[in-house]
């Protein structure tokens, strides 16, 4: 008699984990909102001043990891819980505060339906977020004053400089300022300030994060996404897009070392994601052998999360002149 075999069980996160990680990104996102506000991340006295910020990249990464979450659990496929993953001392390392938030898929997807799903769940679902976060916040932006009240001696100038951290516009950013009705004496501050408004910066932040994550590369949700649309011709989008970070990475290189002044083409973060893509997430999607086409309504949605790339991404994030 052929003896039982023993099937070995996954391992699963215990759900203290969880728990810790989810209270260590509230806290490190509280102490990258306070630095946003140019007072001190270490002292617990100001932590009030990031609740509005942590809050709103809390509510962004949560709508996303759980959009995966919910679409692996429609196609009954089993999935991890997010992991919220923190990044201390936002003076030094991020000053963001997080590193986002991921789940671990347990199990191979079946169909190219269900690998769209999940691909493009967290992005729409993250970007709604971020969308209403900036529409918020433009729509009630406080006059200078608000500005003055945290550099002060930006009040003899007239205008705050334009040198610092400068967040790069985008283009659904851009649209925004102009279709908006902004309030009456509102102040719409440069990019090289917007991080001091709360809902403005995350919101800025999310569009960010939704950018990189549409990237049609390997295994990201814009990989997934490109894979389940075009099948092995996403190996030429994911090519062409690997070669525009190596472009974006060499512009930003020859600007540090002063032989070009390209700023808004390039930037030396993107050698991390070229790292990243060669090691770690791979520039081609895994194969993938189911062959049923999708309908009309996942590829209307495919074109929509080119759109949102497209209104959110920019080739040189941050700058500080």
């Amino acid at each position: 008699m052929e003896p039982a075999r023993q099937v070995k069980k996954k391992k699963k996160f215990g759900p203290w984990l969880y728990i810790v990680m989810f209270a260590a990104t509230c806290i490190t996102t509280v102490m990258g909102g306070v630095y946003w506000m140019g007072r001190d991340p270490y002292d617990i006295s100001n932590f009030q001043l990031g609740i509005t910020y942590a809050s709103l990249v809390i509510l962004f990464l949560t709508f996303h990891e759980f959009g995966h979450y919910f679409a692996a659990k429609f196609h009954k496929i089993d999935t991890t819980l997010p992991l919220y993953i923190p990044m201390p001392m936002p003076d030094m390392l991020n000053p963001f505060g997080t590193m986002g938030a991921v789940i671990k898929i347990r199990e191979p997807i079946k169909t190219r339906k269900a690998l769209f799903d999940i691909g493009i769940a967290g992005p729409i679902a993250g970007f709604v977020v971020a969308v209403s976060s900036l529409v918020y916040g433009l729509m009630t932006l406080p006059s200078i004053d608000y500005l003055y009240s945290i550099h002060p001696e930006y009040v003899s100038g007239g205008l705050p400089p334009v040198n610092g951290i400068t967040f790069a516009n985008t283009l659904l950013y851009s649209v925004l300022t102009k279709i908006l009705p902004l309030p009456q004496n509102a102040f719409l501050p440069p990019m090289n300030e917007i991080y001091h408004y709360p809902f403005l910066c995350a919101g800025w932040f999310g569009l960010f994060v939704t950018s990189l994550n549409l990237m049609p590369i390997g295994q990201l949700d814009g990989g997934h996404i490109s894979y389940a649309l075009l099948g092995n011709k996403h190996k030429l989008v994911a090519r062409f897009f690997f070669g525009l970070l190596i472009l974006m990475s060499a512009i930003g290189g020859l600007n540090e070392l002063g032989w070009l002044n390209w700023y808004d083409y390039g930037s030396l973060m993107w050698v991390i994601w070229v790292v990243l893509l060669i090691f770690l997430i791979k520039i081609d999607h895994p194969p993938f052998y189911d062959t049923t086409p999708l309908g009309a309504g996942r590829k209307l949605l495919g074109g929509f999360a080119f759109i949102m790339f497209i209104c959110s991404f920019t080739p040189a994030p941050i700058n500080v002149f």
